[in-house]
């Protein structure tokens, strides 16, 4: 049998990336829950125009999924509303107890809202079905040091990782990999349709499903068998109200039939709103990133092309790169909300690096024309390429429409490409993408934690997220030698050579990062301070005046 947490090793701080902070996180109490569904008192209802996926967490890893995903499921680690760093949720302590070992300590008495009791074989089987379905759309790529998981005590999970000193795992347990799920409940090796999901109830979270028309009227209420760190929520009961059109939710907001919208309102609805005296508008500094990727089987010459040709390849994207123009997309569409952005690691974080900066365009941030011609030149391109791009408006934004016809605008003004446009409502859009059906196409990404590598290895990684056939060995290494290195300066270092090695090969393109925001009226309160510390919004804390 393992031994309790008892060894304390450094660990990464979520906002600071600090490799100093002695990490041992454990409540000295555990708290008893009831079984019962709340369903009287106020509602709030929230509008998005963002789509689910799934509600089985092995089976999506998008913001429109998660959005209620972290209201419904627990984690054992996870971050309060406006704090920086993972604390205990579902656990009551977690520490190293030897070099590729963490131990968790689980609260006594956790149940699910169906009434069945949570253990530590809920965790390992969580855990265990995530890697064994490996979906593709899925958290899975996050649990890339997890060798197995053990559940020698009811209350106690251990984790074994395959290689030592992973001071990031603590956090990947706060992540969407992390969610732990009802074994009576669901599948071993399957996803799990949604219908069959709300029936059984196997809420873990502060709220659970009352009733679910997917991506059209979702009712939550209070799950009062949820007995983690973040408590009863302020407000009983939550709608989530999807919309087509943002225009159409912002209507609603400003007539007062929604009280709170999170994702996704036009730069301009948002200043309009900004200045109405019953909105607030709030704001975060942005860990998210906006970007383009090249499949590498279908984009021009690419592996499953006809005119296959590693060499050209190569040379239409640099010649991409070389074309765009940040600056002007973040000004005419964004009005400089969102920010160039020269790496796939955004500004602001320990390691980031301008790699694209250096290397393309006119080697200071700008496009040039030239540069690209010359490269297409050299590699024997015949001009104009054409570039089949998709981009999607539900989940990223009516305003990518925009972003895109001025993308295409940009590419197409050098004379050397022909860009056709398409774009795909998001719940197609994500069993497209990874059937490489799309040769461009445009991706964004919101951190599961704050470090330089949640920007890295799910992109650049063997089983990479974005599946776009991308696989370089010597990045891939660079990548799993920071993953593990407690030195700082000597991480930052091989941080900086796998960004600049990806940015050569260009197998994704960053274009911005940007700002979070949060539409509310004026009674309701509770919006947390720090909205960029957690990927999704969560509920509990809001209520109205």
């Amino acid at each position: 049998m393992a031994q309790q947490p008892s060894t304390v090793r450094p660990f990464r701080s979520l906002g600071a990336v600090s490799l100093g902070t002695a990490f041992l996180v454990a409540l000295t109490g555990c708290t008893s829950s009831k079984t019962t569904t709340a369903s009287g008192g106020s509602t709030i209802t929230i509008g998005t125009t963002d789509q689910v996926t799934s509600l089985d967490p092995a089976g999506a890893w998008d913001a429109g999924s998660g959005t209620i995903e972290s209201e419904v499921y627990a984690t054992l680690l996870s971050v309060k509303n406006g704090a920086t760093e993972v604390s205990p949720d579902l656990a009551t302590g977690i520490g190293l107890t030897g070099p590729k070992e963490y131990t968790v300590t689980l609260r006594k008495g956790l149940k699910f809202a169906n009434g069945h009791q949570l253990t530590s074989s809920d965790v390992k089987f969580s855990f265990d079905r995530t890697l064994k379905i490996a979906d593709e759309n899925g958290p899975s790529s996050l649990l890339y040091n997890l060798a197995s998981v053990a559940a020698p005590t009811p209350t106690t999970v251990v984790f074994t990782l395959k290689s030592a000193n992973d001071t990031l795992f603590p956090q990947v347990l706060s992540t969407a990999a992390g969610y732990v799920v009802d074994e009576q409940t669901f599948p071993a090796d399957k996803i799990l349709d949604d219908k069959a999901i709300v029936a059984a109830k196997p809420w873990n979270g502060p709220y659970g499903v009352r009733s679910y028309d997917k991506n059209s009227l979702v009712s939550f209420a209070e799950n009062g068998s949820y007995g983690g760190q973040l408590g009863a929520p302020k407000t009983k009961n939550v709608q989530l109200k999807y919309y087509t059109d943002a225009s159409n939710l912002k209507l609603d907001v400003q007539q007062g039939t929604v009280d709170a919208v999170y994702r996704t309102l036009t730069t301009a609805d948002l200043d309009d709103l900004a200045k109405k005296k019953d909105i607030k508008v709030h704001t975060g500094s942005g860990n998210g990133i906006r970007y383009i990727v090249f499949d590498f089987q279908t984009q021009p010459y690419g592996t499953r092309t006809k005119s296959a040709d590693k060499a050209k390849a190569l040379a239409v994207r640099q010649a991409v790169a070389d074309s765009v123009d940040r600056a002007q997309l973040a000004q005419q569409v964004y009005k400089n909300s969102y920010q160039p952005l020269y790496s796939s690691v955004p500004d602001g974080l320990t390691g980031a690096t301008d790699s694209f900066k250096s290397l393309y365009g006119d080697k200071k941030g700008g496009p040039d024309k030239a540069a690209a011609a010359a490269r297409l030149k050299a590699a024997k391109v015949t001009t104009p390429v054409t570039l089949n791009l998709q981009y999607n408006s539900d989940h990223y934004g009516s305003s990518s429409a925009d972003e895109y016809a001025l993308v295409k605008t940009q590419l197409e003004a050098t004379g050397l490409f022909k860009v056709n446009l398409q774009s795909t409502e998001w719940t197609q859009y994500g069993k497209d993408r990874i059937k490489h059906l799309y040769p461009l196409y445009q991706l964004g990404w919101y951190a599961d934690y704050l470090d330089a590598d949640n920007y890295l290895s799910p992109f650049y990684s063997a089983n990479s997220w974005v599946a776009n056939d991308y696989d370089d060995p010597a990045v891939r290494e660079l990548i799993k030698k920071e993953e593990t290195e407690t030195d700082a300066g000597k991480r930052t270092e091989l941080l900086k050579q796998a960004q600049d090695k990806a940015a050569a090969q260009v197998p994704l393109l960053p274009l911005l990062q940007g700002s979070t925001a949060i539409v509310t009226r004026t009674d309701v309160s509770g919006v947390p301070d720090a909205l960029t510390s957690a990927y999704t919004f969560r509920w509990a804390g809001l209520s109205k005046k």
